[in-house]
This record gives C-alpha cells, structure tokens and sequence, in this order.
C-alpha cells in the first residue's frame, strides 16, 4: 500500500486538545533540537580547556557527531512515527534528548561527550519529524500552512539565538549549554503526558530494512564528506572515497524506491510541484542560512576579539525579527503566493550578506558595517524560513506528514552542512587583515549566490489561485 493512500486523521485526534495547545507543547521541545544546532559552537574553547585537548579536529567532533547522525536518521525516523502513535513519537525523542542532554553535562571527558551527542542527535531526529507529524494532524487543513510557519519561526529563532544564549551560559559553566535542555526538556514531557492528544500512526509497512540502511549510510557520508572535506583535503583519496560512497548508496536508495512496492519515500512527492521546489529552495537556503551565522560569530570573536558574551548579544537583533517577519509573510501569502514571499525572503537576506562584503572591515565597524547586514539577514530569515517549510508541510498528505517533513528536514541538515563546508573552503587561511577582509567577503558573496538560486527555485511555487500539479489518482490522499 503506498504512503499517499487514501487515509485521515481521525476527527477525534483533532478534537481533543485545542490545536494552539498542541504548537506551544511541541514548539518548546522543538526549542531543544533547534538550539544546539548553534548553542554549542561558543563553548568548544572552554570545553577544550576543561578536557586539556588542544586539537581541534578533535573537538569539532562535538559538533560534527550531532549534525551527521541528525542528518541521517531523520528520514528512517519520519517514516517510522507514521507508524507509531504520534504522540508517543514525539514523548520518546524528547525523553532520549533530555537524557542525553544530562549525560553530556555530566560527561568526564571528550570521548564520552561525543558519545552522548550521537544519542542525543538520534533523540532529536525523532522528536523532529514526529513533532510537525502531530501539528499537521491535529491542526484544521486551512491552519496547517500557519502553523508550520509558526513552528519553523520559532525553531528558527532558537537556532539563530544559539549563539547569543550559549555566550551567556559560557560565561557561567559550558556544562550548562547542555544542561539547559533538561528543565526544559521534562516540562514538555510532564506537560505532553497530560495534554497532548493521542494521534494514532498509519498502517504503513515498517521502513525496508535495505532501503532505510542506504538512505542512512548515504546521508551520513555524505554529511561526514563535507564536514572533514577540508580538513582532509578536498581531493583526498579519504574525501572522495567517502563523498563516492555516499553517492553510490544515494543512487542505489533511487533504484531501490522505484522498485520497492512500498517504498521508505513514495516517489510521488517528487511530483508533487510545491513540495519539490520548497524542498528545494529551503535547501539552497539553508546553505546560505547555516554559514552566516559561523561566520558573523568568527568574524567578531575571531577577527575584532570581542567575548562569546558580547558576540551573541550583537548577533541577537537579527534573530528578533524571525517571529514577527513570519507573522508579515502570514498575511502576504494569500494575496501573491509563498513562493514570491519566499523568494523576496532570500532576496533580501542576501542582501544582507552583500552588505557585509561591501562594508565589514578588521576594525571593529559594528554600526555601520554588521548591523544593517544583521537586520536584512533578519528579515531574510524570517520571511523564507517559515514560508518554505510551510508550503513543503502543506503539499503532503496525511499519511506521510512525518515522512514528509523528515525529508525537507534533512534536505536542510545537509543545506547547512554544506554551507559550513563552502564557507570554509573559500575564506581558507588568509595571511594578514587586506587579505582576511578579502577572503570573508568572497565568502559572503558566494553564499549570496546560494540565496540567489533559492529565490529562482521559490518561484517554481503555484500561485493563489492556481492548483499545483496534481498527485496521480492512483496515490492521492
């Protein structure tokens, strides 16, 4: 039976909590994952410190372990909560994220800690996709695009504080960057017990042992190649050894669905226009997305030495503006379509990262030079972000919600991924401050570009108005 089987949410499931309820309980889980996306990256100096490992490369573990376990698994992991009951989808990868989020503030050492963040990435990739699963299901169809909206500005927004709430709590103890999440972590559980709906899953076949372990591997690689690409060297044999892998299980993934009789990804989405070319402009997003945000931080802490503290309080007036430009791109969108909202978006955000290159200068300029950029990155942000996820969520139908959304949020895990690795590659290792300033501004321009492309995808997008491209009969919910 193909995921785009005719099957509904039982009304009952939507009845039973407010659907507003049901956001806020998932948005502050949501919060979790989101957060150390970025929170982490200040404390790696402090980290390094308390364990006397000096090495880099070994320390950027803690990030890399999470970004390529996250990355992986939240395909196989969407398609396994359309299985289960939502509900205790979403309790059980908030449970094992809070848990590991206690065992990496207590870890003794580097290896431990590292340990602790794959579990605490699996964590999050269930939480992820099972949490939209239960706001698209519980939430009215005409609110559904709303909702995602809201559920992406506010993951949005704790992504783009990381940097600012992980100066704060480095200023403290860098145990406390993972500590956090506890708290924070039980309330949603405690809460999520009493309040939130029980949504039963779909009878789709448990994930395909093979396929699920090709799409595992390819992804996995594919991220460990473009974060150790250029450490390793872009054309070591290691590099392309693991970049060829990661192509050869992707390409056997592709050759396995067509043939699958229920495939882990039914090939109709690929069909389906709005989710296509949100999916796809998210990505190119993402790319831009992920790498500003590094290198706004290293350029302040790196380049002008202010304080992690200092760093995240000048990146915050960015972020700010992510909820209430969502709530502006909330109105437009009925009256010229997500996808002209989500290609002004990354026009403008790329606008921003234009005006760092043009303008940003080793003598600390924050007024005139990062600000005005942080401010249209802002706004940037917050028009595309939401709108994006939005109109990817609201093209699918209810028996692949959680399938769904755990693809787009892959395609935005390996997004950001690559912009990290393409901003490194092009600032390299400038010797003296003409050449840095020259470097980064390449850098910026280059993911300017990337912004640029994801506003030509955008508007592949149908307008109000138009029907986008029917699924066929024989797969449409």
């Amino acid at each position: 039976m193909s995921t785009f089987s005719q099957l509904r949410v039982p009304a009952a499931a939507r009845a039973s909590t407010p659907p507003g309820r049901v956001l806020a309980i998932v948005c502050a889980a949501v919060v979790l994952s989101s957060l150390d996306l970025f929170i982490v990256n200040v404390a790696l100096p402090d980290i390094g410190a308390d364990y006397g490992e000096g090495d880099l490369s070994a320390l950027s573990w803690v990030l890399n372990a999470y970004a390529i376990v996250f990355a992986a698994l939240l395909v196989v992991f969407g398609r396994a909560a359309e299985r289960w009951d939502r509900r205790r989808a979403f309790l059980a990868g908030v449970a094992v994220f809070t848990l590991a989020s206690a065992a990496c503030g207590a870890a003794p050492g580097l290896g431990a800690l590292v340990a602790f963040r794959v579990v605490q990435a699996a964590g999050a990739a269930l939480l992820i996709p099972a949490s939209l699963g239960l706001v698209l299901a519980t939430a009215p169809p005409e609110r559904r695009q709303g909702s995602v909206r809201t559920w992406t500005a506010v993951g949005g927004l704790a992504a783009a504080l990381g940097p600012v709430v992980g100066g704060v709590l480095v200023a403290a103890d860098w145990r406390w960057v993972f500590l956090v999440n506890v708290p924070i972590g039980l309330a949603a559980i405690v809460v999520g017990l009493r309040a939130l709906p029980d949504v039963p899953g779909h009878p789709v076949a448990r994930p395909n042992v093979g396929e699920a372990t090709l799409v595992t591997v390819g992804i996995g690689l594919l991220t460990l190649g473009l974060v150790e690409g250029e450490r390793w060297g872009w054309g070591s044999a290691q590099t392309l050894g693991v970049l060829g892998g990661a192509l050869l299980a992707l390409v056997a993934f592709a050759v396995a669905l067509r043939r699958s009789a229920d495939p882990l990804v039914d090939p109709a989405l690929l069909r389906v226009r709005a989710f296509v070319g949100a999916s796809g402009a998210l990505s190119l997003f993402s790319v831009g997305f992920g790498a500003m945000l590094l290198s706004i931080v290293l350029w302040e802490q790196e380049v002008w030495g202010w304080s992690a503290l200092r760093t995240g309080l000048a990146v915050a007036p960015g972020p700010l503006l992510v909820p209430v430009l969502a709530t502006v791109a909330g109105r437009l969108i009925p009256r010229v379509g997500a996808g002209r909202v989500g290609a002004a978006g990354a026009l403008v955000f790329a606008a921003g990262l234009a005006w760092w290159a043009l303008s940003a200068s080793v003598t600390p300029n924050y007024a005139s030079g990062v600000l005005p950029g942080m401010l249209l990155t802002g706004v940037g942000v917050g028009l595309t972000l939401p709108t994006l996820m939005g109109a990817a969520a609201a093209a699918l139908p209810p028996a692949a919600f959680a399938t769904g959304s755990g693809v787009t949020n892959m395609l935005r895990q390996v997004g950001l991924a690559l912009g990290v690795a393409v901003f490194v590659a092009v600032v390299g290792s400038p010797a003296g401050p003409a050449a840095l300033e020259d470097a980064y501004a390449r850098a910026w321009w280059v993911l300017a570009a990337f912004a640029v492309a994801a506003a030509a995808v955008a508007l592949v997008l149908p307008r109000p108005g138009r029907a986008a491209a029917p699924v066929p009969a024989t797969d449409a919910a």
